[in-house]
């Protein structure tokens, strides 16, 4: 998902906040690192000493690193100045260092997406992850991973869940009603079938005037990374793994399990009929505000939007909310999580203390959960998954930890597989121009061509 899985900033919502935790070194050094000042050194020694950190403007990345830079230069003598830029901005201006090789970043925050084509310009990390590595939630360090090496620091993780309406689901009526209907007891769905049976039962014209004011969920259409990652979690769901190609680096979109995904999203749509007619032009932002205006029953959506849940400021349904684990398929409850991490330049002139500035963040990592309601320290969502306001996190913790969930596949031309086949594929299909096997079996072409397979 680029900018979703995500991830934070459709949700409309940042909670902002302050937190004061304590901070521990990194010894790790590097040939060309500047040497680290020590905390209490005289204020003209430490004037003109600074790392700049490179985060997306407006994001949570950019808040805790606002909220912790005086910190960070009172433990360290460094100033931290930290360089927004909108969401491809970060992926274009490392690209950009990375060739021409100036040291302008010594740390960035960067969505799991970019590692493939940045990994041959990032500094190692295997060493400061696998220090702290038990205390991360699972799928989340091998995210990072590219050639055997660990190129990133998890700051937060984050996977589609399902968040449902309570005051529906717990209604007597309603719940008399399914049953009658469809033979068992309403209750927030677990696999495909009942996803389908709870979303139709839903999706209703209650005003009766012709027109459907309550859908029961919804799909993401849009023709962007978003769609492309809701597809993949039915696919891992139905048995796909690895994903997208096989062990021979081949693709394999056109199989079974990423048919029948297809197939799924596209009944909901079009036979069905219970996710909104303009699922073409609507992302995750979208789907988010028509749940939170009411219209809408369920969805399958990034864990953080829960966030809003209990403010009444922001969402009609508020305090009626329930999360629950990712829906499963054949094979199981599966997703593609959308983690994201600091890394460093090797282009960095200052990689000592750019490892500390890491190390300094990831013990700062409560803060994100603060900033956008998920984070990445197992520690961390043990402490905030007892509070009401973080009840998606429980939901989370067991999606991330399914069998079937997986990231996406390593590969150096992502970007233009995403965008090129893998997108157009399921519009095409949810569209009805195509079937998903016809639509899938053109992208798996053109998913070879890219890779000159």
């Amino acid at each position: 998902m680029r900018k979703v899985h995500r991830k934070w900033f459709s949700a409309g919502i940042v909670l902002i906040a302050s937190l004061s935790l304590a901070v521990s070194g990194c010894s790790d050094t590097s040939k060309n690192s500047e040497p680290a000042n020590k905390a209490g050194g005289a204020a003209s020694d430490n004037a003109a000493k600074s790392i700049t950190v490179l985060v997306e403007g407006g994001g949570p990345a950019n808040t805790v690193a606002s909220q912790t830079a005086e910190e960070f230069k009172q433990k360290t003598g460094y100033e931290v100045k930290i360089e927004t830029v909108p969401y491809t901005g970060v992926y274009d201006k490392l690209n950009v260092e990375m060739k021409a090789n100036t040291g302008a970043y010594d740390v960035a925050t960067i969505d799991v997406l970019w590692f493939p084509s940045l990994a041959k310009g990032l500094v190692p990390m295997d060493a400061m992850v696998n220090e702290v590595k038990n205390d991360i939630v699972p799928n989340v360090v091998e995210g990072g991973i590219v050639d055997g090496k660990i190129l990133g620091m998890p700051v937060w993780t984050n996977s589609k869940i399902l968040l449902y309406r309570t005051d529906l689901f717990n209604d007597p009526k309603e719940q008399a009603d399914f049953k009658a209907k469809y033979g068992y007891d309403l209750k927030p769905p677990a696999n495909w079938q009942q996803y389908r049976d709870v979303a139709k039962f839903f999706t209703r014209d209650t005003n009766s005037d012709g027109v459907t004011d309550l859908y029961g969920t919804g799909v993401l259409g849009m023709n962007n990374g978003d769609s492309v990652a809701s597809w993949l979690d039915h696919a891992a769901q139905a048995g796909a793994k690895p994903l997208v190609v096989g062990k021979d680096n081949k693709a394999a979109v056109n199989s079974e399990p990423y048919v029948k995904a297809l197939d799924f999203l596209t009944t909901i749509l079009q036979k069905d009929k219970s996710a909104p007619e303009g699922a073409l032009n609507m992302a995750s932002s979208e789907i988010s505000e028509m749940f939170y205006s009411g219209k809408m029953a369920m969805m399958l959506e990034w864990a953080h939007f829960f966030v809003p849940a209990g403010d009444p400021a922001k969402s009609k349904v508020a305090g009626n909310v329930g999360a629950a684990p990712m829906i499963a398929g054949d094979a199981g409850v599966g997703v593609v999580p959308g983690p994201w991490y600091q890394v460093i330049p090797s282009s960095s002139k200052k990689q000592d203390i750019a490892k500390q500035y890491v190390k300094f963040i990831y013990d700062h990592n409560e803060m994100f959960m603060k900033a956008l309601g998920v984070a990445t320290r197992k520690s961390v969502f043990d402490a905030y998954g007892q509070k009401p306001e973080y009840a998606h996190l429980k939901a989370l913790e067991t999606t991330l930890a399914a069998n079937q969930t997986q990231n996406r596949p390593v590969l150096t031309h992502w970007n233009e597989i995403e965008s090129e086949a893998l997108s157009s594929a399921v519009q095409s299909a949810l569209s009805g121009k195509e079937s998903a096997q016809s639509a899938l079996d053109k992208a798996t072409k053109r998913i070879n061509e890219i890779q000159g397979k």
